[in-house]
């Protein structure tokens, strides 16, 4: 996979356009960070590469979620106290949707 910088994107993008169909992606990067991934699109693969890459984006999140779940301790609670947040939760929207009517 090749690496442009921000700044060889913006001096030169006809050459990143002719390189990008033949590397298929490629990764803009920032201060040798990477900010960006380009990939080739056409009309009959646009609506498949975004429904693959917001797959992606809720597989990465839910994995954010599951880690910080485990670093605050819950993955050792039990089932009783589980229930026990959760019908406390459902008791305040309860008396918040109480309090709106």
């Amino acid at each position: 996979m090749e690496f442009v910088t921000v700044r060889d994107f913006r001096t030169s993008p006809a050459v990143i356009w002719k390189k990008l169909t033949a590397e298929h992606e490629m990764v803009i990067t920032n201060n040798g960070k990477p900010i960006a991934l380009l990939t080739p699109l056409t009309d009959e693969t646009l609506e498949d590469t975004i429904s693959a890459y917001r797959q992606v984006r809720a597989i990465n999140a839910v994995r954010k979620m599951q880690e910080i779940s485990v670093s605050l301790g819950n993955n050792k609670m039990t089932l009783e106290e589980i229930n026990s947040v959760i019908k406390e939760a459902r008791e305040e929207i309860r008396a918040e949707n109480e309090s709106c009517n």
